[in-house]
């Protein structure tokens, strides 16, 4: 029985590159020249670090034009607050997301058996696989889920017949 899996996973190797390469344009711009402005990539979570607001934004501009060069789907990160830390300096937690949410994953299972699809979804983790007794109804599957959800960027693994 075919089946595919729904993951929610970013490429961990062209973020890491995105966030090199936001370091190096912060280190040569004029703008940032003499102040503390810096990205950090930890484990889950991206940290920017700035002398003010403003100039916490422009960092963040410069990390999401570099993923978006990179083909790294900005809705991976979530947004955290801003924080004022020690002096004048402002930072921001960017948390990477990892896996389909549990509330997401019952949305997607819910659209699949909404649709009427020959299809079975369910929930693995923090994955959905989805099986079917023909592989064109895998495909419709999909093609549901890349317009039926716009918020999560989904990617499609494990396809096996």
């Amino acid at each position: 029985m075919p089946t595919f899996d729904v993951v929610c996973k970013p490429n961990q190797v062209e973020l890491k590159n995105a966030v090199d390469q936001s370091m190096k344009e912060i280190g040569t711009r004029f703008d940032f020249k003499g102040s503390a402005a810096k990205v950090e990539h930890a484990d889950k979570e991206v940290t920017l670090t700035a002398d003010s607001d403003f100039q916490l934004g422009q960092v963040l501009d410069v990390l999401l034009g570099k993923m978006t060069k990179r083909n790294v789907d900005v809705r991976f990160l979530d947004h955290g607050k801003v924080e004022k830390i020690g002096g004048d300096k402002v930072k921001q937690v960017l948390t990477i997301r990892d896996g389909v949410p549990q509330d997401a994953a019952k949305k997607i299972v819910a659209q699949i058996k909404a649709s009427k699809i020959k299809v079975q979804a369910s929930i693995q983790g923090d994955t959905v696989r989805i099986q079917g007794a023909k592989r064109d109804d895998l495909q419709t599957a999909i093609a549901l889920l890349k317009k039926e959800v716009t918020d999560l960027p989904l990617g499609y693994e494990n396809f096996r017949d």
